[in-house]
């Protein structure tokens, strides 16, 4: 209940009586009063006027199920919250989940991780009360070779999700690093690792993990030069609920017209959009060779399509993508 009255206080122009509240929940005013308080000592800003009743002026950055729940605004996406206070690392509850018959949809999200990973098993600092650590459901019926897109359509989502919340995010400019990162201003702001449990032909399930730097002002030695944050870009503390709802929003768009191509064929143009490499120099580190070319966008499947300096075009897939002036590589 706490989450629908939540929801109704925002959602309202102006005051919501108690005796309004009483009557769409069935429940006493002592009841009401009582998810009042629990809001208030939550930290949100709530109004109470005698012969008026409840009005939310202000919430602060809480990290709540109920919070999520309220801002949720999708048909399946998040809409299955898990939520923890502390935890290992949302992908491995996820993929447990995801073993166990969880819904597609399903959103395990942490204030805090105590195991994160990144790429390649790296380890991924989360502490509590600054960042988002989120990992997604997802059963696609589509081959198994066709799931590596997935981190693409995830990374155009939160992309353009932080995007959508450029009021309070202070509309940064934000870009992508193919194939996966969203960087601002030549520096890391989120990290996305995709994972799956398959069949030889089949996929049981995808893990979608996502790290967002919100309000982070800190970071270790080693990335604080190539590391950046949205609270460090815009100069205020982000609320981090709004933002997840907003990703799960366009992910579920996004993700509903990949699953109607089946490739990123729809989604492609905006994606390269957005792509910090697009029209600039990069350096491609192959298994086999080490090459300079110009990146032109991505193809169908995701991969980057660059020309190189004979002319001819290339798709990239295997191996990384360096590109001059981001991450401080020369």
């Amino acid at each position: 209940m706490k989450a629908e009255i939540l929801k109704l206080l925002r959602e309202a122009d102006g005051y919501v009586s108690g005796q309004q509240l009483c009557e769409k929940f069935g429940v006493s005013r002592t009841a009401v009063w009582k998810v009042i308080r629990q809001l208030q000592e939550e930290g949100y800003q709530v109004e109470a006027v005698r012969n008026k009743g409840y009005h939310i002026v202000d919430s602060p950055d809480v990290m709540t199920k109920e919070e999520l729940d309220s801002l949720m605004d999708t048909q399946w996406a998040g809409r299955n919250i898990i939520y923890y206070d502390s935890v290992d690392s949302t992908n491995l509850r996820i993929k447990q989940m995801g073993d166990e018959g969880a819904p597609e949809g399903t959103l395990a999200v942490a204030d805090k991780q105590t195991a994160g990973r990144g790429r390649r098993g790296r380890s991924w600092d989360s502490p509590s009360g600054s960042s988002i650590y989120m990992s997604l459901l997802l059963r696609p019926e589509i081959e198994p070779d066709q799931a590596p897109m997935l981190t693409l359509v995830m990374a155009l989502s939160v992309a353009e999700g932080i995007m959508d919340c450029g009021d309070s995010c202070g509309n940064p400019d934000v870009k992508i690093k193919w194939p996966n990162d969203i960087i601002i201003n030549g520096k890391k702001l989120v990290g996305i690792l995709t994972e799956m449990s398959t069949q030889i032909d089949y996929i049981n399930h995808v893990t979608i993990g996502v790290g967002i730097n919100v309000n982070l002002t800190e970071f270790p030695e080693e990335i604080r030069e190539t590391a950046t944050s949205l609270r460090l870009e815009c100069g205020h503390v982000v609320k981090r609920a709004p933002l997840i709802a907003a990703v799960m929003k366009r992910f579920e768009q996004n993700y509903t017209v990949f699953l109607e191509h089946g490739d990123l064929s729809g989604l492609k143009e905006r994606y390269s959009e957005l792509l910090v490499n697009k029209d600039r120099e990069v350096r491609i580190l192959g298994a086999k060779e080490q090459y300079n070319a110009y990146a032109l966008g991505i193809n169908q499947t995701g991969e980057l399509i660059v020309r190189k300096e004979d002319g001819t075009k290339e798709a990239v897939y295997a191996g990384e993508v360096s590109v001059r002036g981001v991450y401080g590589y020369v």
